[in-house]
């Protein structure tokens, strides 16, 4: 698994000679932040599963600090939070009002269509801060809801494949030695 996530990684040297990340290099220099084992890169995934719900532009630079903070794979949390796009944000939003709406109990039997507002770059973060505040409490109870439980499955769901693969090649090394 380890080979396979190499190929799409940059390394930790091409990452530290970039000149616009140099103010940055005593906080980039954890081996954990580079270093592909089962925990940094569960942790990465975790991250990336919880900011790439965080609206707005956003996600990257929180998965960034936070997998610093927690020094996890930082480019597996950044690649991770590409899991919502254009396509996939819109049912995920409607899977954490609808979380929300069942944890809150303010599912009423009535279906919400909130209809999305026109956004410009001079008023993004105000008409996405009134769409938030339009969908209400169900969505604020949701998102975090889902955001939290989708890093936790991600998390168990790294570990376990990875802990499935070592097993496999294991086996698999073992029966060659065999023969």
């Amino acid at each position: 698994m380890r080979n396979f996530l190499h190929k799409f990684l940059p390394s930790h040297e091409t990452v530290k000679s970039q000149r616009w990340l140099k103010p940055f290099g005593h906080w980039l220099q954890h081996p954990n932040l580079w270093h592909l084992h089962r925990r940094s890169a569960a942790g990465g995934v975790a991250i990336g599963l919880f900011c790439g719900l965080i609206p707005g532009p956003l996600q990257m630079i929180s998965a960034a600090l936070l997998a610093v903070l927690l020094r996890v794979n930082l480019p597996v949390a950044l690649i991770t939070t590409l899991y919502t796009n254009p396509f996939t944000i819109v049912p995920l939003y409607v899977v954490a009002y609808e979380l929300g709406a069942w944890v809150s109990g303010a599912h009423s039997g009535v279906v919400v269509q909130p209809s999305f507002p026109e956004l410009h770059w001079h008023n993004l973060m105000y008409k996405m801060w009134d769409w938030l505040v339009m969908l209400g409490k169900p969505f604020l109870i949701g998102l975090p809801l889902l955001a939290v439980s989708l890093a936790i499955i991600g998390y168990f769901a790294v570990r376990v494949a990875w802990h499935v693969t070592v097993v496999l090649r294991w086996r698999a090394r073992k029966r060659r030695r065999e023969v």
